[in-house]
């Protein structure tokens, strides 16, 4: 009926087609347990600071560490920033970070507060989050055992706020 030939040129074809099969189907899994065991990426805060500033510099040491990605933009003088954000010049502070959908975190926010933030949903008026001036013992201005208490604002549009988070101990930003 067969010859030969054309019985193993089938057999060939077939085992060729099952080794490719075979194949396929492990790439397919090695590609979703790597897409599984993928890390997320983090999230992209942009920091406009001075390029002198040493607490700023530790700031953005303590959001890197904590699963921020940042971008440091070095200014002597970035206060456009924070009026382009609405940021009255009683929240301001040392350094300026935006997140990609526009929000501002303005000071020494701990990076706990900014995650938190981040994974609510705000109204249309909401500017983002504030510790005005640099209470001693936020994240960057650590002076030995020193902590003053302080109050992480949200901020919104036309000057408002409300009190995010009271900070009564250092343990209590991480």
């Amino acid at each position: 009926m067969f010859s030969k030939k054309f019985t193993l040129k089938a057999v060939a074809a077939f085992t060729l087609v099952i080794a490719i099969a075979s194949c396929s189907k492990e790439e397919v899994s090695v590609a979703s347990s790597k897409t599984q065991n993928a890390k997320p990426h983090p999230i992209l805060l942009e920091v406009y600071k001075s390029p002198t500033c040493g607490c700023c510099k530790k700031w953005v040491s303590h959001i890197n560490e904590q699963g921020f990605e940042s971008k440091v933009h070095n200014y002597q003088n970035f206060t456009a920033v924070k009026e382009e954000k609405g940021i009255e010049p009683r929240y301001r502070s040392c350094h300026t970070a935006i997140s990609k959908d526009g929000y501002a975190f303005e000071g020494h926010v701990p990076a706990k507060f900014i995650h938190k933030f981040l994974k609510e949903k705000h109204s249309d008026d909401v500017i983002g989050l504030s510790v005005p001036a640099m209470p001693a013992g936020t994240p960057g201005m650590e002076v030995g055992d020193k902590f003053q208490p302080y109050k992480v604002l949200l901020l919104k549009k036309g000057g408002a706020y409300e009190v995010y988070a009271s900070v009564q101990s250092y343990e209590e930003q991480f």
